[in-house]
């Protein structure tokens, strides 16, 4: 017990390393659309091909994640984690010194590889090396990088693009890059690759139902929710009259809920349990939704900016509580393949961003930013379904019954701390 004690702060750390690399990758993804206008001055390609920058990072995510986790299943996972960091820190360091657009454009599709290693990766040591019992807060303190990097990181890379030129800001997720590969081989222990199951193997557990439809879950949840998102300005725009200075408050309030919401989703996976914690995230997600359509329907547009914003705070908080536990049940439902099983479920909220702006578009197009929201229920309702189905028909193992691959031996449990 004593020497299980010591261990904590170690795998604290190791979880902070882990926070650092999604903070990074989610930099990386969302941080150029801060910095069109000086890539497409820099460069002399038009915006429209600049942004092309940030839809090539996706395209290329979302069908490699799951290639990539299979392929690399066999690889300990601190050397994965480690290798795939150093080539994403290179990518962007090379980024920062493309002489033309084609060259940043290839840059651009090497460090969507690497980050397609690094966010499975570093989910799976996260659930492996938790205390017992707290993998859910593991796994919501890694996903909590994503939100701040588009809380902190983004605001912080597109001010450094504005004032020192385009270059800093992939100097700026390179050296974020960079202290995560020092700190890695220190701070994160030599986790075993999975067990010797074959790729054919793998393929079919992450063809077994209760994946395959915790995916297409994630795709259609993802679809309404990251609409909502997508196409804040226009809500916020419509509901209360926000200008671009109350928007942008209203995303900080937006960011900082959703850090909140990932820790919490975290706990609650613990307190409750993935299946439970997964219901409960999605339905709170809706019923924001909904509340954004009523008052778009209801509001005649003379909604107070503070209740919008207070909306969209719940949205938050309750939207990206859902990764928390749809991370762990995909790690418990997919035994051997977890790792695997939690690329495919990145990649499926990768589909569903898409989904949701090309939806979204014509919901805006047709209707305004009420259409969005009344879509973004109406998708969120069909998401809550299947996801009920889908727990009732196939729920997850409790985690004493069903521990990730490369979990260490655990000693007796660490006493539970008042949350």
């Amino acid at each position: 017990m004593d020497s299980h004690r010591r261990d904590l702060p170690l795998r604290r750390a190791g979880i902070g390393c882990l926070l650092l690399a999604s903070f990074a990758v989610g930099t990386d993804d969302f941080v150029v659309a801060g910095v069109l206008p000086e890539i497409s001055a820099g460069l002399r390609v038009s915006e429209a091909a600049a942004g092309q920058l940030v839809t090539v990072f996706s395209i290329t995510y979302a069908p490699a994640a799951p290639v990539i986790a299979v392929l690399t299943a066999r690889l300990p996972r601190r050397a994965l984690f480690t290798a795939a960091t150093a080539v994403f820190a290179l990518a962007n360091a090379a980024a920062a010194l493309a002489p033309d657009y084609p060259v940043l454009m290839a840059c651009r599709v090497l460090a969507a590889l690497a980050a397609a290693a690094i966010t499975p990766a570093a989910f799976a040591i996260a659930a492996a090396t938790a205390p017992e019992g707290r993998t859910g807060r593991a796994v919501g303190t890694v996903a909590a990088g994503l939100t701040l990097a588009l809380a902190l990181g983004v605001p912080l890379g597109t001010w450094l693009g504005g004032a020192y030129g385009w270059r800093s800001t992939f100097v700026f997720v390179a050296v974020l890059a960079c202290a995560v590969l020092a700190a890695a081989p220190v701070l994160l222990p030599p986790l075993p690759g999975a067990e010797p199951v074959g790729a054919g193997g793998r393929l079919r557990l992450l063809a077994r139902p209760p994946v395959l439809l915790g995916a297409v879950g994630t795709v259609i949840g993802a679809t309404g929710g990251l609409m909502t998102y997508t196409y804040i300005a226009p809500i916020a725009r419509e509901l209360s009259g926000a200008d671009t200075a109350g928007l942008a408050v209203m995303i900080a309030v937006l960011g900082a809920a959703g850090a909140v919401g990932t820790v919490l989703g975290g706990r609650a996976t613990d307190r409750w349990g993935a299946d439970r914690a997964l219901l409960a995230t999605l339905a709170g997600q809706v019923a924001a939704t909904a509340a954004l359509a009523v008052i778009g329907l209801l509001g005649g547009g003379g909604v107070p900016l503070p209740v919008t914003a207070a909306v969209f705070a719940c949205w938050g908080l309750a939207g990206w509580a859902f990764n928390p536990p749809m991370n762990t049940r995909s790690l418990r439902l997919a035994g051997p393949a977890g790792t695997e099983a939690v690329a495919l479920n990145t990649s499926a909220l990768y589909v569903g961003i898409a989904l949701g702006g090309a939806v979204g578009g014509a919901a805006v197009a047709g209707y305004g930013g009420t259409g969005v929201a009344v879509a973004a229920t109406a998708i969120g309702l069909a998401a809550i379904v299947l996801m009920a189905v889908s727990v009732a028909r196939h729920p997850s193992a409790p985690e004493a019954a069903h521990a990730p691959a490369g979990r260490p031996a655990a000693p007796a449990a660490e006493p539970e701390r008042p949350n």
